[in-house]
């Protein structure tokens, strides 16, 4: 039974992310950067590797950004969405893995907002065949410290929340 009760609660977890990645893109950012979003359905990828472990977050993050590209029909921006929640993701794990004793939940949504940026950025420039285009990415940095802050904090008092309510499925 606990088996069945940590599956159904990832999924309630994938399903909250594609709903909070359709909710923010249709916020308009006030930023002049295209594609810039504020990630909030990253708070979902970062709570799952907290609480439930690294593969759990890694699979969250993989069917958010496919279930995502599925319902919106937006094949060509799946690849940017993908590479960005695939190094974010990776990024993550490996700081909450060794650096959680030196850092925040706040420290490794930054670090997973800068990867989540660069896997963007270099996706672009792949795709486009042109190198040029990473000079995008110190303003896309740059606004990825506010909403990696913003995750981060959120993510804290949401892993604080399902630990305590939530003993029992933990891992």
């Amino acid at each position: 039974m606990k088996k069945n009760r940590k599956l159904i609660f990832l999924a309630l977890l994938v399903s909250l992310g594609l709903v909070m990645g359709l909710f923010e893109s249709m916020i308009p950012l006030p930023v002049p950067f295209p594609g810039a979003r504020l990630g909030l359905s990253n708070i979902v990828v970062l709570v799952s590797i907290v609480v439930f472990g690294y593969k759990e977050g890694l699979v969250v993050a993989t069917l958010k950004s496919l279930i995502l590209m599925l319902v919106t029909g937006a094949v060509s921006s799946f690849m940017f969405s993908f590479a960005g929640a695939l190094l974010s993701a990776i990024g993550m794990i490996l700081a909450h893995k060794y650096l959680s004793k030196y850092i925040s939940l706040i420290g490794v949504s930054e670090i997973g907002s800068f990867f989540h940026n660069f896997g963007q950025v270099l996706m672009a420039s792949l795709i486009l065949q042109n190198k040029m285009i990473f000079a995008y990415l110190p303003f896309l940095l740059l606004l990825g410290i506010f909403t990696g802050y913003f995750v981060g904090l959120a993510s804290i008092y949401v892993v604080k929340n399902l630990e305590t309510n939530f003993k029992e499925i933990k891992r």
